[in-house]
């Protein structure tokens, strides 16, 4: 931690005190990207989160959850670093949060955790699972109704051994969220790893990248490119017809909210998520309906894991009796407390990581002709990140 990181801590630390009169209403600032390429995932994250809160009976601030009035504030951290740190600090300072929800990239929530965790505030992830949080930095005030980014490619990696995928070739963005994906995907994945593209965030450009990956005449691509890249990508994969003898694995790339736009360019590809969608799981399909009818398309994985929050803190609060003053032991509620997920019943690790089940999913042609995603199987039953062990028995929960 550096000198202004540290100053800045103690600082907040003397600052974000909360006011008695205030220790009644809990308030929860949720960040997401809703500017630039990635706002639609952004959206759905917020779009999910919202009927999470319908869900439990939250309209307006000043309604209750779990029997706790709770007032809402929410955030664009601009998929900047600097920016999200910023916005976290005003949201610990001056709106008083007690939590800090959202989160869609690793690199975000790295760098917002700081004002959170000097101040004991906890930290509900809805998306990004840092390994370092998860391991040697885990924290008591950390809990995620996601995974890590190694957690999902070890099962893509573990999807490639079922299918005989013998060689495989890599592409990722470069960031700390890419790299943890390639950690991931090539501890589990048996076969030949002939080469490897670490691309820039952002990119939109991947003609030189098909051209190059086909002359290593793999058998498999392993993409990682969620929002624009993904389906800059996927044009570009289709148009050079690549796919007439690769196979096809996304990760994060195709879902509710890149299909509709992607279209029969997704046809044929494989992927792995926590959620199987077209379960018949009767809160997943209220979940849904609620979504589609609000908001006129089908929500993401994304939607879905931030759906789950508020399911899980309403559960947790009932549990503590409406009480939230005291962070650890609201903590231990939410690790530890039961809820209507829209995935069915999962338990948490001792890190605040969900210990869940993986799934193969396709996209094919549907009865209508349009491309659609289906559920083939179970490829990773209660899965556990990688990194929990290395998290220190004094901040276990």
């Amino acid at each position: 931690m550096n000198l202004r990181t540290r100053l800045a801590a103690g600082t907040l630390a003397l600052l974000a005190a909360v006011p008695a009169a205030a220790a009644q209403e809990l308030r929860i600032g949720f960040i997401a990207t809703q500017t630039g390429g990635a706002a639609a995932i952004g959206q759905h994250a917020v779009n999910g989160w919202k009927i999470g809160l319908e869900h439990e009976g939250w309209a307006k601030d000043g309604d209750k959850i779990g029997g706790v009035p709770l007032r809402m504030f929410y955030a664009d951290d601009q998929l900047k670093p600097d920016v999200a740190l910023k916005e976290m600090e005003r949201l610990v300072t001056q709106e008083r949060i007690h939590i800090g929800a959202g989160f869609i990239w690793t690199n975000i929530l790295l760098a917002a955790r700081t004002p959170l965790i000097a101040n004991k505030r906890i930290i509900l992830s809805t998306v990004a699972g840092p390994s370092i949080m998860a391991g040697k930095e885990c924290t008591p005030y950390f809990v995620s109704t996601s995974w890590t980014g190694e957690q999902t490619a070890q099962a893509a990696g573990d999807l490639l051994n079922a299918d005989g995928v013998k060689s495989l070739y890599i592409m990722v963005p470069n960031y700390q969220g890419g790299k943890d994906i390639v950690a991931g995907v090539t501890s589990t994945y048996k076969g030949k790893v002939v080469s490897q593209t670490l691309f820039k965030m952002g990119e939109t450009d991947f003609q030189a990248d098909i051209s190059k990956l086909r002359a290593e005449k793999p058998e498999a691509v392993f993409y990682f490119g969620p929002g624009a890249m993904g389906v800059s990508f996927m044009r570009q994969w289709a148009a050079s017809g690549a796919g007439k003898e690769i196979k096809l694995y996304t990760h994060f790339a195709v879902d509710s909210i890149t299909l509709p736009v992607i279209g029969e360019s997704a046809i044929g590809t494989f992927h792995v998520a926590s959620w199987a969608k077209d379960s018949a799981n009767e809160i997943n399909q209220k979940f849904i309906k609620d979504y589609v009818a609000r908001f006129g398309s089908m929500p993401s994985g994304f939607a879905q894991q931030a759906y789950d929050g508020p399911r899980l803190l309403a559960a947790a609060l009932r549990k503590t009796g409406g009480k939230f003053e005291d962070p650890v032991e609201l903590m231990k509620a939410l690790r530890h407390t039961p809820y209507p997920s829209s995935r069915g019943y999962f338990p948490y690790n001792v890190n605040g990581l969900p210990i869940i089940d993986f799934y193969k999913r396709e996209v094919v042609r549907g009865a209508d002709g349009k491309p659609q995603i289906v559920t083939r199987a179970t490829v990773v039953k209660s899965s556990k990140d990688p990194y929990w062990q290395e998290c220190p028995a004094a901040n276990r929960l």
